[in-house]
């Protein structure tokens, strides 16, 4: 078990069950999935960058990515209905944990000039996303073998529809918003 999947159990269901004032343990809100997307814009061009940044998505997700087409074709963009354009990758259970773990207590503090992550980046369904500008801030990639910096779009699967509990589960595992 995950170190924080343990503390989510022990710790952070007993303050939510306090703090919402739930009547049974399975209503408090929990993470479902994780799901890390990459768009590729060059890929159309060289397909060795997809290549190597699916190296690289699969270090930092612990998990290989799957390989995203278009779904239809776009002339402006020179796409075409099929090509490669992107990457994403699903996590759930203890790679989900890890990777959460991972990216509050080592890659977001190496962000420069980080203050926070926003707090108006919730649907209506209670899901939380937010983007990343370089995949460099992971210290599984070496920066000296990174072919091109990417950026990645992050988002959050909770069980919850409403923003008030997710962003509270959220704050209890240690993601910082921004205090604005």
């Amino acid at each position: 078990m995950a170190r924080l999947q343990d503390t989510y159990r022990s710790e952070i269901v007993p303050k939510l069950i306090e703090e919402f004032g739930y009547k049974n343990v399975h209503q408090v809100p929990k993470l479902e999935k994780i799901v890390i997307n990459m768009g590729v814009k060059e890929a159309v061009q060289d397909i060795k960058i997809l290549d190597a940044l699916m190296e690289e998505v699969a270090l930092i997700a612990g998990q290989r990515p799957v390989m995203t087409r278009a779904k239809k074709a776009i002339s402006n963009f020179k796409i075409r209905k099929g090509n490669p354009v992107g990457l994403k990758v699903t996590l759930r259970g203890v790679r989900m944990y890890e990777f959460l773990d991972r990216l509050v207590n080592v890659a977001m503090p190496r962000i420069k000039d980080f203050r926070g992550i926003p707090v108006k980046s919730f649907d209506q369904g209670g899901n939380y996303s937010f983007g990343i500008s370089e995949q460099v801030i992971f210290p599984e990639i070496d920066y000296d073998k990174v072919k091109k910096i990417q950026g990645m779009d992050i988002v959050f699967v909770a069980s919850s529809t409403f923003k008030e509990e997710t962003m509270s589960l959220l704050k209890h595992l240690g993601l910082p918003f921004r205090k604005s």
